[in-house]
């Protein structure tokens, strides 16, 4: 992890108040189109997950805030795909990956509503399924109800697995009697 991750970390540690925020905004970074690029949100949100092995910060601020960073980060995504559709593939960074692009089309060919799902959770779909989705005008109120179920658990999973291995790191720890 590097040093900003763990400046971010630090700071939800420090300051609980804030763990809905930072959480929503790095989640809206981790699922819209280029941002998740740029952004190691979701090792940060295993980080804090971790943090909440230790009692520092509560679990429900921070998934809460991730579910509704991820569904306005993916929901924009969408309408950018719908709006733009292909002229955002000859944009950067997707002009220059177009395995990662032709991946997300079959994905989304191949199992539609699943690959909204599927995208949340498979890193290197996530930066343009949400795109797709748009630009083969799947509906709004489909992938609305098929994006929030998804964002809601992988807003859950992603904290969560950090903290079951804070859990467990701990245990080791203590086990070890340091």
């Amino acid at each position: 992890m590097d040093f900003s991750a763990e400046a971010i970390i630090a700071f939800m540690e420090r300051h609980q108040e804030w763990s809905f925020w930072l959480s929503l905004v790095f989640a809206a970074a981790e699922t819209t189109a280029f941002l998740s690029l740029l952004v190691p949100s979701t090792a940060i949100l295993v980080g804090v997950g971790a943090t909440v092995a230790t009692g520092a910060v509560p679990f429900f601020p921070i998934w809460a805030g991730a579910a509704l960073g991820a569904m306005v980060g993916s929901t924009f995504s969408w309408w950018l795909g719908w709006r733009f559709g292909a002229r955002i593939l000859a944009m950067w960074p997707l002009k220059d990956h177009p395995d990662l692009v032709e991946k997300a089309a079959d994905a989304f060919r191949k199992w539609g509503m699943g690959a909204v799902f599927i995208g949340h959770f498979f890193g290197p779909l996530r930066p343009v399924i949400f795109l797709f989705a748009g630009m083969m005008k799947m509906s709004l109120p489909l992938f609305l109800i098929v994006n929030t179920v998804a964002a809601m658990a992988w807003a859950y999973v992603i904290p969560k697995f950090g903290e079951v291995g804070g859990i467990i790191v701990g245990w080791f720890w203590n086990l070890l009697g340091f």
